[in-house]
């Protein structure tokens, strides 16, 4: 006789996160607030690229940034200093941020005049590609000093996301990453997925990078 019972407790938390993903895009569709969930590993550049995003954009779009973290409140400064509204979002020790994590952090941000939110996501390549936040798209940031061997490690990182930023190209000569190699590995993965090298720090890339957001933003609004 079994003196246990097994709960298929992961299953029924994905399954639970997903119709509610589900429910907040009906509900930023309504509100015409397109949603952006941007991840990375830490160091990989993600405020900066942000801080180059929001400058692009800024006369165009009214932007809303989330900023995750396990704690502090360095990004939400830095970012605020762009002039977009911003919000930051302590996890507890939590290493990703889910459908109803999302949602609250959107309430507190406060989706009025807002067309482009945009939440950054807490550091890693694991936990938050596991769970759908009810971001519009997904995007994440590659720097040049991970390696190009990142999709092979982190298969549903690179699957699950709609662009993939490819930073730091500004210092490729001292590192030995091959471009055309992590854009095989990806698009074998993941082949409608959109890849472009950029350099937050030089600027180079931003315009394509900001044209496709442009787009994807004014698709979801209209």
């Amino acid at each position: 006789m079994e003196g246990f019972r097994v709960l298929e407790i992961k299953k029924s938390v994905f399954e639970n996160n997903d119709r509610e993903a589900d429910k907040l895009r009906e509900q930023l569709k309504k509100e015409k607030t397109f949603l952006l969930n941007l991840m990375s590993s830490p160091g990989s550049g993600k405020t900066s690229t942000l801080k180059a995003t929001i400058a692009a954009l800024k006369d165009e779009l009214r932007i809303g940034v989330m900023e995750a973290d396990i704690d502090s409140d360095v990004d939400a400064k830095t970012i605020a200093e762009t002039g977009a509204r911003v919000i930051q979002l302590h996890t507890g020790g939590m290493c990703h941020l889910d459908a109803g994590m999302t949602k609250q952090g959107l309430d507190g941000l406060g989706t009025e005049n807002i067309d482009l939110a945009i939440l950054e996501n807490v550091g890693n390549l694991v936990c938050p590609a596991e769970f759908d936040t009810g971001a519009v798209k997904n995007a994440m940031i590659l720097s040049v000093p991970e390696g190009h061997d990142k999709p092979l490690k982190y298969p549903l990182m690179f699957s699950i996301c709609d662009v993939l930023l490819i930073n730091k190209i500004d210092v490729m000569p001292y590192f030995d990453f091959d471009l055309e190699k992590c854009r095989e590995y990806t698009t074998r993965l993941n082949p409608k997925i959109k890849i472009i090298p950029i350099s937050a720090r030089t600027g180079e890339g931003i315009d394509e990078w900001t044209a496709w957001l442009r787009a994807q933003v004014r698709e979801w609004n209209a």
